[in-house]
């Protein structure tokens, strides 16, 4: 990573160590990516099973390429950040969604976005559990994206 210059998008996948409560390591993984040190985060999720997750951020200086390579909070994780090719920029890893998605499935990502979000389980509780919630009914589905 030392050898990149230019702004680009880099991905951080972030493991949590072992038996680490997964409420812990949701909010830890929260913590890295709020640091606006880092440069500006597109994407992240948290994921079912093991603790931790995966983020995107456009970095364009060295200071902020630094920032990313500090595990900060997630100090003891296992971190990997690799820099991407084709998302040079937000608006890049928005149109390499759609190209992958138009090349490879022949969807529209257009068209997907105004499909409505499932019904099922509720992604704050999946996100301070790592485990998949598969309620139905009332209140599924509806936990708020921002939040996670």
């Amino acid at each position: 990573m030392e050898s990149i210059r230019n702004p680009r998008c880099f991905l951080v996948y972030a493991l949590a160590p072992e038996g680490l409560p997964p409420a812990e390591a949701n909010r830890l993984l929260n913590a890295y990516v709020a640091d606006k040190s880092r440069g500006l985060v597109v994407f992240h999720d948290h994921f079912i099973g093991e603790p931790g997750g995966v983020a995107v951020f456009f970095v364009e200086t060295e200071a902020q390429r630094a920032a990313l390579r500090d595990p900060g909070p997630l100090a003891g994780w296992r971190v990997e950040v690799r820099p991407l090719i084709f998302s040079r920029s937000p608006a890049g890893f928005d149109e390499q969604t759609s190209f992958t998605l138009r090349t490879y499935r022949r969807a529209d990502w257009e068209r997907l976005r105004l499909e409505q979000r499932p019904r099922y389980g509720d992604p704050l509780k999946e996100a301070e559990t790592a485990q998949e919630d598969v309620s139905v009914g009332e209140g599924a589905g509806e936990g708020r994206m921002g939040s996670s």
